[in-house]
């Protein structure tokens, strides 16, 4: 145990303690396992359970004395067991929230009534001692680095002296030393399969495939394409739901001989998914191993892929020469596609005439000049001329005739002090557009590229002239008189902007940063607490950052001085609103700085106040920082996480904030959101949205909107009462951010079908209703997808209607927001299954509006309007006719079925299923070509598709020749191969589907060549009366066409 503990846990580095365990799914692998193992002993090894331990193991514990019962004695908050050992002493003792326990026996007896805590306590108990075999054995047998020989001494010890006591510690000894080796195996099945992928490597090895894929018998594949041609920012393509997961995005890969195969590309590596479902976009459930790569996926799936790809002029299989991109997850970077891969591709792109850098690597981009001089914004006359600042201060000093500033930094190596020097930064940079992907963040961001201020009259304010009066005294004064013009400066309205242009154009910015590196407390502070005001200014911020002046403050964050510490915190706060800034903030050791910041916790009511300021000032420069997903890993690493949650349950509003906006902007990580979920920050959570501030309210509820996609936070926030203060929250309408996030929290929470009960109780949709006009996109975008999740219950359909809301949401469909679109869309389908909505929805024109948005581009727009047509189409009066009152409609949705994107293929045939009730639709599909349209989609591997592309082809057989035309076009033999499947709504569609078709003699003859009697025989039995019918039809007819041939042969 001691060595999979030291080795195999994951263990934070917080603060000057020894650290805890992080929240991972290795750490709750590992914790579910020892507590197991201790749970149990005592009913396994009733004699070692007795072993009295060395030392008691002793740990702060949650539990209270009311948890004890039988074999206890309780006294009040004192807790003995009545088992004692040789000493006297008792086994277990509670006292004060300190629990000591010295056998295994108690152990396991404390885990039982621990009960849900048992994990709590386990983890608790590991952290306070790190090494447990040294309290239970003695510190002969702790886990030491390289052989272990205690065992040997032991079993030594055991044959010359034989005792009982002896023969129990070496029992022990193997039972736990067996633990360590299963923790250590199960540890290191997991962490070996633990690969890394991103998006730009998936996105290379996919252009680089599809250069040798196509028609024709040389090529690696027949096709390979991505299910969404929408790209986030971050370079992935599945939702953001699936990307907390580690999902990267899915592709549908056709090769020469299997049937298509459905993958899904993650962080981890590649796999095989389950294709389409019901309900679902796609079954994201794993179905294969997981793979380093697409090729290596396709090697073991499709012996011709590995065929044709050995007739290419280059390997793709060769083995690298230099060490493969994949890191294990303990590695610092994020992995990228084989170096084989990547040669591969280099060569055959330089071949063609590309640019070698389109292969993905990062081959030699030239490096441009540095611009961190021109970027800060600073004159020529204050600009060095020889690459250091040094040539230039002394020429200031010069024309000025004043002496050296006699303050000193911190002594040199010699002994020797030296004199302040404005400081330049060590290396020139490349272009910022250099950063690596870990630093995107879904928030919007500041502009990279160098900020120019816009020049203004020539006029110049009093306050300009004061500042640089004052910036003679700063630079060339000594240390008093620098703190007084210190002291005089922060006297000016520093939050004009004229004052902070003006510190930086006479060159007092480059002073002030050299300030924070002296002995000097008082300039220090002084030097601060300007900083931290003109760092509201985007120029000063860059500015900042390219003097080095970041690294200056992460230093200070070692200071023993409090107050400088805060103020240092609150500066960096302010400069780490951009990427670059983020970066040098985590690269110099300030992400651990700044969560040892959080851990200040003092006795005594005089110092709280000051540990609260403390961590505060450490809570916002963390929330700056948190915008990076690198950082928000460095985050975790340094144990802040426990942290957040245990500040989170204080009620000071101003340390709160910063907290939540920093847990809000974590919650995208899957680590955080479990930690949200296990360390019970919903409650306080859910607590803070009935406080009386609003940007704290905010923040709670854009937390819960971050993490409401997990159906276990879900049914947490309703647990926790959550439902009600947010509906209450709808009453805010003056402040959109507010609305934003509460609308979000709502519109998440409702996917949960209990929670829609408990919404209808708070008349929640109606207020939502009362929404749907004057209202930004963001809020409009969340309201309409809460009532689009509310209306799939039929008594919230009417109260939509009732309240007037189905005019506002028709109205929306002519806006041009994507997103909103697609929410619009999902719920005039839901309004539209209630037939008195659906005569306000076509007396809107609403119809003719979803119809129009068939033709949008966006492929989530196109299946969301094809899937919202179905309900109007089956509820409309007359809508056979209404259908063919727009011009070209029929032909636009058949030419549908010519899309990539499953989800459009699926919702375009449930439209065309509806449609083809109507004779005269069905007559006019079929004259644009639906028969062969629908017979080239039935080779598909998805569910999904395949249940209503059997029911489109099941009401197509109903007009004329259609029937022989689905058997010429080879769309039967695959449908028999759908029975095969587990999904009993697929089997319903397609025995319908065949039925229909064994109309046709040549039909039946390939139906039955397929081996369909014995599967529809399997389904004549089966409770579905629809599907017991058309199996039983269908097999009637194959009879019939048989006992016809029989009498024409025999006579």
């Amino acid at each position: 145990m001691g060595v999979a503990l030291a080795r195999a846990a994951q263990w934070t580095a917080a603060g000057s303690g020894t650290g805890t365990l992080e929240i991972t799914p290795l750490n709750e692998s590992l914790l579910n396992q020892i507590t197991k193992f201790a749970e149990d002993f005592s009913t396994k090894h009733p004699q070692e359970a007795a072993f009295v331990f060395t030392e008691p193991l002793e740990w702060k514990t949650q539990l209270d004395s009311s948890v004890f019962g039988e074999g206890y004695e309780v006294n009040e908050a004192t807790v003995q067991s009545e088992a004692k050992g040789k000493d006297g002493q008792p086994l277990l003792i509670l006292s004060a929230s300190t629990l000591r326990v010295r056998s295994f026996d108690q152990l396991s007896r404390l885990l039982r009534v621990a009960m849900e805590k048992k994990l709590k306590e386990a983890q608790a108990c590991l952290e306070a001692n790190r090494d447990p075999i040294v309290k239970i054995l003695g510190p002969e047998y702790g886990t030491v680095e390289g052989e272990d020989t205690s065992i040997l001494h032991l079993f030594d010890k055991v044959k010359k002296e034989s005792d009982f006591e002896t023969e129990l510690k070496m029992k022990i000894v193997l039972l736990l030393h067996q633990l360590d080796l299963q923790l250590l195996n199960s540890s290191l099945k997991q962490i070996s399969q633990d690969v890394r992928l991103n998006p730009a490597a998936v996105n290379n090895e996919v252009n680089l495939l599809k250069n040798f894929s196509g028609q024709g018998e040389d090529t690696v594949l027949e096709s390979l394409e991505y299910t969404s041609d929408y790209m986030f920012s971050n370079g992935c393509r599945a939702p953001p739901w699936r990307q907390v997961h580690g999902e990267i995005c899915y592709l549908v890969i056709k090769p020469h001989d299997t049937d298509p195969l459905y993958i899904t590309c993650s962080t981890a590596g590649v796999f095989l998914n389950g294709g389409q479902l019901k309900g679902k976009d796609i079954d994201y459930e794993r179905k294969s191993d997981l793979y380093k790569d697409i090729v290596t996926f396709l090697r073991e799936k499709s012996p011709r892929f590995v065929e044709n790809m050995a007739k290419q002029e280059y390997s793709f299989f060769k083995e690298p020469a230099q060490e493969k991109n994949y890191q294990h997850v303990e590695g610092a970077g994020v992995s990228g596609q084989s170096q084989s891969l990547h040669d591969f591709a280099e060569k055959t792109l330089c071949e063609k005439g590309k640019s070698s850098s389109a292969g993905g690597g990062s081959t030699g981009q030239r490096l441009k000049p540095c611009m961190k001089w021109k970027s800060s914004g600073l004159s020529a006359s204050q600009r060095p001329k020889s690459g250091s600042v040094k040539a230039s201060k002394k020429n200031s000093e010069e024309e000025g005739k004043s002496s050296t500033v006699p303050l000193t930094t911190k002594k040199t190596a010699s002994g020797k002090s030296k004199t302040v020097k404005i400081q330049q930064t060590s290396k020139c940079k490349t272009s910022s557009s250099l950063e690596d992907v870990g630093e995107s963040s879904s928030e919007t961001d500041e502009d990279e590229q160098p900020v120019h201020r816009q020049e203004g009259g020539t006029d110049l304010s009093p306050e300009y002239w004061g500042v640089q009066k004052l910036a003679r005294y700063v630079k060339g004064g000594d240390p008093t008189a620098t703190v007084i013009a210190l002291c005089s400066m922060r006297d000016l309205n520093l939050s004009q902007e004229t004052c902070q242009l003006a510190i930086k154009d006479t060159g007092c910015l480059e002073v002030l940063i050299n300030l924070l590196d002296t002995e000097e407390i008082k300039c220090q502070t002084g030097s601060l607490k300007i900083l931290k005001e003109i760092s509201q200014n985007v120029l000063i911020r860059h500015a900042i950052a390219d003097l080095g002046g970041l690294e200056i403050m992460v230093k200070i964050l070692d200071s023993p001085d409090t107050n400088l510490k805060c103020l240092a915190a609150e500066t960096i706060a302010n400069v780490a609103r951009f990427k670059r800034a983020r970066k040098t903030v985590r690269q110099h050791g300030g992400i651990k700085k700044l969560v040892e910041l959080l851990e200040s916790i003092s006795a005594g009511s005089s110092h709280q106040a000051k540990d609260t300021e403390t961590a505060r000032c450490g809570a916002l420069a963390l929330w700056s920082c948190s915008k990076s997903t690198k950082n928000k890993k460095a985050i975790r690493k340094a144990g802040g996480i426990p942290l957040l949650a245990r500040w989170l349950k204080c009620s000071h509003t101003n340390i709160l904030i910063p907290i939540v906006g920093t847990l809000q902007e974590c919650a995208s990580e899957p680590s955080y959101r479990l930690a949200i979920r296990t360390e019970g920050m919903i409650e306080n959570l859910v607590k803070n949205l009935s406080c009386e501030h609003e940007e704290l309210q905010m923040h709670c509820a854009s937390a819960i909107f971050k993490c409401a996609e997990d159906e276990e936070i879900r049914d947490l926030v309703r647990k926790h009462e959550g439902l009600q203060p947010l509906s209450v929250l709808l009453d805010n309408s003056e402040n959109k951010q507010l609305l934003a996030a509460v609308t979000g929290a709502i519109w998440k929470c409702a996917i949960s079908r209990e929670n829609v009960l408990k919404f209808q109780e708070y008349k929640t949709v109606e207020a939502l209703v009362t929404l749907l006009t004057d209202q930004p996109e963001e809020v409009l975008k969340n309201v309409i997808g809460a009532l689009g999740e509310c209306c799939q219950e039929q008594e919230n359909r009417g109260t939509v209607r009732r309240c007037g809301g189905i005019a506002p949401i028709v109205k929306l469909l002519t806006t041009t927001d994507r997103a909103l679109l697609v929410n619009v869309n999902k719920a005039v389908g839901a309004c539209a299954m209630e037939p008195e909505n659906m005569m306000i929805i076509d007396s809107l024109d609403g119809v003719r509006l979803l119809w129009s948005l068939l033709k949008n581009p966006d492929p989530d727009v196109q299946a969301s309007a094809a899937w919202a047509l179905c309900p109007c189409i089956e509820n409309a009066k007359n809508s056979g006719e209404m259908v063919r009152s727009f011009v070209g409609g029929l032909e636009l949705i058949v030419n549908l079925l010519k899309s990539k994107d499953k989800e459009v293929l699926t919702s375009v045939c449930a439209a065309i299923a509806n449609i083809a009730k109507d004779e005269e639709n069905l007559a006019v599909m079929t004259d644009h070509g639906v028969v062969p349209l629908l017979s080239k989609l039935a080779n598909t591997n998805s569910n999904k598709l395949r249940r209503h592309l059997a029911e489109a082809i099941a009401h197509c057989c109903m007009w004329s020749s259609n029937r022989v035309a689905f058997g010429e076009t080879k769309a039967v033999a695959p449908l028999v191969r759908y029975l095969k499947a587990k999904d009993p709504l697929v089997h319903r569609a397609t025995a319908q589907a065949l039925y229909q078709l064994s109309e046709d003699p040549n039909n039946c003859i390939t139906m039955n060549e397929n081996g369909v009697v014995k599967l529809l025989l399997a389904m004549v039995g089966s409770t579905d009366d629809t599907l017991q019918e058309a199996a039983a039809g269908c097999i009637a007819n194959i009879r019939r066409l048989a006992l016809a041939t029989e009498k024409a042969k025999y006579g």
